[in-house]
């Protein structure tokens, strides 16, 4: 099929890449020339394992990219894949949004054939239908339902495994109001499950499948907090963390996966999706008290490591080596790293910083210029009083030796990955 993506973001740069790898014809749309031009040099604008190989693989071939919209009218889909921020009381920002429905809107006016437009963004129940398919409508002079449709099909895309899973995926959600949509949808989505046939296909509703997104993330944040919180509990008794949550992984109703204690979710999607659905159903009179208590265990998670590092050091004038400023390993991503918050507290301590990332040290930078930062993590710990590792990176899993190095060899692990060894006073969260 012919597919136009607009945005090349994150997630609109990884999609049209696997698009383009499963067989279809992809075009992304993008008002940033630097974007454009980097992505038809076959090259990734965002640092992702696997997408700069696809990407040189079919530029030029399946995939390309353009800042004319006049592209989308020789395409059968649209995929809109543009940022929706949280706002500070915690709604999204549907303004980025709103641009991109508009110049879609006016480029469909222009169009004879029927056209699908698909929202990928993560958005709240009713948006694709109350807000996006109204602006299509006005600016196009078409009817939603008749002239086009719109649908809604939400992203799972982890960072550092993004490809693999959107090529091998546990579930595709497909939200439609028409069969027409659905057929076009489903189309779109046929060679990917011909590639991955035990992936589970949902076709539902459009707001249904817009909920889904929000649904499974604030389960996955809450399952995160009701662990941590469960792991700080064992620590205070003197339990073994790791037995505990072993066994009950065990039990098929709970299942292993996600049960890694330590210093809690960052990202942009865990943070962003739980305040907007917090949000939302604020709007509508109810309180989701879950959800609140699940944020308030995970904002006080970094807070705990420097409680923990005080039973051993001051940090008051101690270097401190701070292992990890990506939220998580395999992306060069900081928003909502775990390391802003407890940096934060390690200055307001009065702490000498130095910080050690082996891919988002600039992207760190840029919210914190005045710490030092190292570029090895032997570096970093040359001389440092105590060490504090914030992301679960193999690398840091590695480190033996070079703990020596430290002028006191204080180790506090918020990912439970450092090997506990004679010569080191190691403590973790759990």
């Amino acid at each position: 099929m012919e597919i136009s993506i607009i945005g090349s973001g994150y997630v609109g740069t990884t999609i049209a890449a696997c698009f383009a790898d499963v067989g279809h014809n992809v075009v992304n749309v993008d008002i940033d020339e630097e974007i454009v031009e980097t992505l038809n040099s076959g090259n990734s604008p965002i640092h992702e394992p696997g997408l700069d190989e696809l990407i040189e693989e079919h530029t030029g071939d399946r995939l390309r990219a353009t800042t004319d919209y006049d592209a989308i009218l020789d395409t059968d889909v649209t995929f809109l894949a543009l940022s929706t921020p949280s706002t500070d009381d915690g709604h999204i920002d549907l303004s980025v949004m709103e641009a991109g429905a508009k110049s879609l809107g006016a480029t469909l006016a222009e169009k004879d054939d029927y056209h699908l437009v698909v929202t990928k963004s993560t958005v709240v129940p009713t948006t694709t239908e109350e807000v996006i398919a109204p602006i299509l409508e006005e600016h196009s002079g078409k009817t939603v339902g008749e002239d086009f449709d719109v649908g809604m099909n939400p992203e799972f895309l982890r960072e550092g495994s993004a490809v693999d899973d959107f090529l091998d995926p546990d579930k595709v959600v497909l939200g439609s109001h028409t069969d027409r949509a659905a057929e076009r949808l489903r189309g779109v989505f046929d060679p990917l499950l011909e590639r991955a046939p035990d992936a589970s296909l949902v076709e539902t509703g459009i707001r249904e499948a817009e909920m889904i997104k929000y649904a499974n993330n604030a389960f996955l944040a809450a399952k995160i907090s009701l662990v941590n919180d469960l792991a700080n509990i064992c620590k205070e008794h003197e339990v073994d963390t790791d037995e505990v949550l072993d066994a009950i992984g065990l039990d098929s109703r709970i299942g292993s996966e996600f049960l890694g204690a330590g210093v809690g979710w960052g990202g942009s999607c865990f943070p962003k999706d739980v305040a907007a659905i917090v949000a939302a159903a604020r709007d509508v009179g109810y309180e989701p008290a879950m959800l609140d208590a699940a944020v308030e265990v995970n904002d006080k998670q970094p807070v705990r490591m420097l409680d923990i590092l005080r039973d051993h050091a001051d940090p008051d004038g101690a270097r401190i080596a701070v292992l990890g400023l990506a939220f998580k390993p395999g992306t060069d991503d900081v928003r909502n790293s775990r390391a802003i918050p407890l940096i934060d507290a390690l200055l307001d301590a009065g702490a000498d910083v130095v910080g050690y990332d082996p891919v988002a040290t600039e992207n760190f930078r840029e919210k914190f210029s005045d710490i030092d930062y190292a570029d090895s993590a032997e570096s970093a710990l040359d001389g440092a009083d105590a060490a504090l590792v914030v992301t679960d990176w193999d690398e840091f899993a590695a480190l033996d030796d070079e703990f020596d190095a430290m002028a006191d060899p204080v180790v506090v692990d918020g990912r439970n990955i450092v090997t506990r060894r004679e010569g080191i006073v190691y403590e973790s969260l759990v």
